[in-house]
């Protein structure tokens, strides 16, 4: 963890393009590292009996159209399950890691919910409905239309939270102002 440090010390020293460019590709990493909780959750969860028997029952609420053929209440718990602790981990990670964030927890952790929440219902409706367009190719079957329609919200998600993370981990205000006053020190 010490090099990491290093490494965002010299970027600092660089500038905040240099910044921004080296805390998205940090972000890139969180994010896979989300990505690969959110597919082993998403591949593992649905082998659970009582969450195997829910893909036999349609799931229909609001927006959200989970028929049997693509997945029924079983897919619909499942993959929002598994995107939601995907969303915690990197949530953690990023405000700790990329962003060296000293944000309020109890002020950022809200807002981030709100978005989440805004985002996986999108997903949630998003998700069975590129399913069951895989679903139609010849060359696609099940698990490879899940993994795919996954594949594509969370790149959507990514895109659409670097900014917001970037606004929202934002330094306190009191590290702000002792970096400035070792600046002037300095010189």
């Amino acid at each position: 963890m010490a090099k990491l440090k290093d490494i965002d010390n010299k970027a600092a020293e660089k500038g905040s393009l240099l910044v921004t460019i080296w805390q998205f590709v940090k972000f890139i990493v969180v994010s896979l590292l989300a990505m690969i909780v959110q597919f082993v959750l998403l591949n593992t969860l649905q082998l659970i009996p009582a969450i195997k028997d829910l893909y036999t029952v349609d799931f229909a609420w609001w927006v959200f159209v989970y028929p049997v053929a693509v997945g029924g209440l079983g897919y619909f718990i499942v993959s929002n399950v598994a995107n939601i602790i995907a969303q915690i981990v990197a949530f953690f990670v990023n405000k700790e890691k990329t962003f060296n964030s000293g944000a309020n927890v109890a002020v950022a952790l809200p807002i981030y919910i709100v978005f989440t929440i805004a985002l996986i219902m999108f997903s949630a409706w998003l998700n069975p409905t590129l399913k069951d367009v895989f679903l139609g190719f010849d060359w696609c079957d099940e698990t490879l239309a899940k993994n795919i329609a996954t594949m594509i919200c969370s790149a959507l998600q990514f895109f659409l939270y670097f900014p917001v993370d970037k606004i929202l981990f934002h330094k306190k205000k009191e590290e702000k102002s002792e970096e400035k006053t070792e600046e002037k020190a300095e010189a």
